[in-house]
């Protein structure tokens, strides 16, 4: 499904976009990826939603990739015998091991791990930061806090810690059930949450065993400040404003996207800003305008992805907020700004010989007539490599892999065509040339540029390039052998 923009959506599925009719709406709305929420459903439900992903996928004849978001370790405090309380600012409280119920002096919070990494002076934050303790004094089995931001507690709230490294895994038992079953189903993307050192994710790729590709959620601060170990481990990077915006001070929150941004891009590798982008489509089928700043802001600093999650997953309007963010990302890719933009952060990448035909084949397709560039993928990285560039002409991405297909779904430009694999470079063009018409790219007097790798089928062979005619009666007469 060719769209009008660059620029991926990626929208959550939940009970307000569960059935086949919805699924598919939300695609021709302009879904190019669907995430799967494993926090929220069955084992039994993800399948039906996957199942139904895959007939719209036949259906439709797109290429559709299924991101499956791993929950990570959940850290709550226990419960209350009133089912709540009242924290004044001031007041001390105490957090510990002890699973009575708890009143306004003190609660459970089962996890000694946390007590085991916390020092006199750190903060701990309830509620998604709306509570804001300050520990005094601390053991292995309690905490005596003072409250310096008060509010209600209730039974249950989430917690952060936000000061120091915690000794935990970034997959908890119930993440790997769901990371072998999601694997076993066919995702294509695998999203871990608490992500805090390299070790993470190549504990994930172990269990994965290259079944999909690997991205990396940004939501704590020690993962912002070893990213460049975590990047270099991963396959993709998520970053994830809500819980940044938890553990950080806001206003940390926009250079770190838009540096965190940038080195994706500069290291080939696709990147979805995510979070509150349409949140008040929830409720509303008008987005606020400052929310539309936003989405465009993620756009224009070349973020391959931008995500919905409970406005199409649980809102009373998915389909408006796809179409939402599908037209404004039409209208910024349009902007002579955005262009210049994103052409000023382009870096000169020369390290190889795929990345100087990658740019050989920009620098054509924008100082001639060119229609599209066409790569000829394997495993996915030329496709990637002529992404960084962000041509000014569409990228066709031509493979014989439907999971290769797939995955680059997520990835900026990529419009995916399956072909039959490839022995003859003469046969590629051919191919490049057909996908061109019937994508409506190119006209049979227009020209495309192919690039692929010789011998075909080995990764990591990115070699050669041409520029071809559409018309296929030219590229034999050109190229009678």
């Amino acid at each position: 499904m060719k769209r009008m923009r660059n620029v991926k959506i990626v929208a959550t599925l939940g009970p307000a976009s569960d059935d086949y009719d919805m699924i598919r709406a939300l695609h021709e709305a302009g879904a190019d990826v669907f995430r799967l929420n494993m926090s929220h459903g069955s084992h039994d439900e993800i399948a039906k939603k996957h199942a139904i992903i895959r007939q719209v996928e036949q259906d439709t004849g797109s290429s559709i990739a299924i991101l499956a978001d791993l929950q990570g370790p959940k850290l709550r405090v226990g419960v209350f015998a009133g089912d709540s309380e009242m924290l004044e600012e001031g007041a001390k409280f105490r957090l510990d091991l002890d699973t009575a119920d708890g009143d306004s002096s003190r609660v459970c919070l089962p996890h000694p791990e946390i007590f085991a990494a916390l020092e006199v002076g750190k903060s701990l934050l309830v509620n998604d930061g709306k509570i804001r303790l300050q520990v005094e004094d601390c053991g292995p089995d309690y905490a005596n806090c003072v409250v310096i931001a008060g509010g209600v507690i209730s039974n249950r709230k989430g917690v952060n810690v936000p000061d120091v490294e915690l000794p935990l895994a970034a997959l908890s038992e119930k993440d790997r059930a769901d990371l072998e079953f999601t694997a076993k189903l066919g995702v294509d993307w695998m999203a871990l949450s608490f992500v805090q050192r390299p070790a993470d994710v190549e504990e994930a790729r172990q269990l994965v065993k290259g079944r999909a590709a690997i991205l990396s959620k940004i939501e704590k601060p020690n993962a912002v400040e070893r990213f460049d170990a975590i990047l270099a481990a991963s396959d993709g990077i998520m970053v994830a404003r809500g819980d940044l915006g938890v553990e950080l001070p806001v206003q940390n929150v926009p250079p770190i996207q838009k540096r965190l941004v940038r080195k994706c891009r500069n290291a080939a590798k696709p990147v979805i800003v995510a979070t509150q982008m349409l949140e008040s489509m929830i409720e509303s089928p008008m987005p606020t305008r400052a929310e539309v700043s936003d989405v465009a802001t993620a756009i224009y600093e070349g973020a391959d992805a931008v995500m919905l999650s409970a406005e199409s997953a649980a809102g009373s309007y998915p389909i408006e907020a796809v179409t939402t963010m599908d037209r404004v990302a039409a209208e910024v890719e349009q902007d002579p700004t955005y262009t210049q933009i994103i052409e000023a952060s382009r870096t000169a990448n020369r390290g190889s010989v795929a990345d100087g035909i990658v740019a050989a084949a920009r620098e054509i397709a924008e100082t001639t007539n060119i229609k599209a560039i066409c790569c000829f993928t394997q495993s996915g990285t030329t496709a990637l490599l002529v992404s960084r560039e962000r041509p000014r002409v569409p990228i066709i991405a031509l493979t014989p892999l439907s999971g290769t297909a797939r995955r680059l779904a997520l990835s900026w430009g990529c419009y995916c065509v399956i072909t039959p694999t490839m022995d003859r470079f003469k046969g590629a063009v051919v191919s490049a040339a057909k996908a061109a018409l019937e994508g409506g790219f190119g006209t049979v007097e227009d020209q495309i540029v192919v690039t692929a790798g010789v011998p075909f089928n080995v990764t990591g062979t990115t070699n050669i390039l041409r520029v071809a005619p559409c018309d296929e009666r030219l590229i034999f007469a050109t190229d009678p052998e």
